[in-house]
């Protein structure tokens, strides 16, 4: 009988997980959050927890608004052009334009990277991205977990998550409960597709046998990836300066995934509807590409995509020109897209046409 051999030492690293690469990653990102500092955080990495003082901020009576979200298969685009420096921006958008849209300050940002084997020059240039969303919406990055964990994604492949903590006096809570008849709304043009629609988007460029470094067929001077993946405008500044600096504005609606027709109901009182008119605005040449190579019908694109607005505001009538004049200081392009009326069906009621 012949003894067994000794197998030899097993590492962790062997399995795939190289704990050295994640410790680089931590160096390298180390300055980025440092200098999304804001009062109330340290924005130190490194420890258990992000720690993060509420009263420093000077609240009287404040409520927590959390939020969290993913930048959906936008990220399959980053992933196969190998351009992964503004997906992190997405992604602190997805959740700060949440907050904000219920009146709420973002405060603080955590993030969640998964991959399979830790490339730390991509994971560098996504945390980047992020350090700048941050810095956008004045929201201190305080954290977050690298997961490296073979077998679980393909080569090259990553997913991202993000979670968002902000907050806004009780009194101050949006929507209002007065939004109704004869009140205006405003839209805020968005800088392209944002984040939803993606899945649709590849399916087209795909049929067309298109590829992320051809020229783009919508925007000269561009690579279709570099179009596609224009990251999503953040809202924050511009909007509590508005809420800070203005009165009337009684509800906001971030255009996200369901578009027009399942985002402004979600802030109409049973008896309001939102009339729409799309011949307010011009239809960006990316989605009036976008639906010409699909044939997509009118009420499917407001459906899937924002269509050339991101944010809309529902503002009194009475205070709609100062809101708007403010919004426009700060830099939003503003555009008086419809009314609130008495609901006499739909919640959401389209007039004119999107024109190209």
């Amino acid at each position: 009988m012949t003894d067994n051999p000794t197998p030899p030492p097993q590492t962790y690293a062997a399995a795939g997980v190289d704990i050295e690469a994640g410790n680089e990653l931590v160096r390298r990102i180390a300055p980025m959050a440092k200098a999304t500092a804001r009062t109330g955080s340290d924005s130190k990495l490194g420890g258990f927890g992000g720690l993060f003082d509420l009263a420093a901020c000077n609240y009287d009576d404040p409520v927590l608004v959390a939020a969290n979200d993913g930048v959906g298969t936008k990220l399959r685009i980053a992933i196969e052009a190998d351009k992964h420096d503004t997906v992190g921006i997405d992604l602190v958008a997805m959740c700060v334009n949440d907050l904000i849209v219920q009146g709420a300050e973002p405060l603080f940002f955590l993030d969640y990277f998964a991959t399979g084997a830790l490339n730390v020059d991509a994971a560098s240039d996504v945390i980047s991205g992020i350090a700048v969303g941050c810095k956008q919406a004045n929201c201190a990055l305080i954290g977050g977990e690298t997961a490296e964990m073979p077998g679980m994604y393909s080569a090259g492949d990553y997913d991202l998550a993000g979670f968002a903590v902000g907050a806004v006096e009780r009194a101050a809570i949006l929507p209002r409960e007065d939004v109704g008849a004869g009140d205006v709304v405003l839209g805020l043009a968005s800088s392209g597709l944002h984040s939803n629609g993606f899945s649709l988007v590849r399916k087209l460029i795909a049929a067309h046998k298109l590829h992320w470094q051809d020229a783009s067929p919508f925007t000269p001077g561009l690579t279709l990836a570099e179009d596609l993946l224009e990251p999503t405008r953040i809202y924050v500044r511009s909007v509590l300066a508005a809420l800070q600096q203005t009165s009337g504005i009684k509800a906001l609606v971030h255009v996200t995934g369901g578009g027009f027709q399942e985002n402004l109901p979600r802030i109409l009182l049973d008896h309001c509807a939102a009339e729409i008119n799309l011949s307010a605005w011009r239809l960006p040449p990316v989605f009036a590409g976008l639906q010409d190579m699909g044939n997509i019908e009118q009420d499917e694109l407001l459906r899937t995509f924002n269509c050339g607005i991101g944010m809309i505001v529902i503002v009194s009538a009475e205070h709609a020109a100062a809101v708007a004049q403010c919004l426009d200081a700060q830099g939003e392009e503003v555009i008086e897209i419809g009314t609130i009326a008495a609901r006499q069906g739909d919640a959401v009621v389209f007039s004119g046409s999107l024109e190209k």
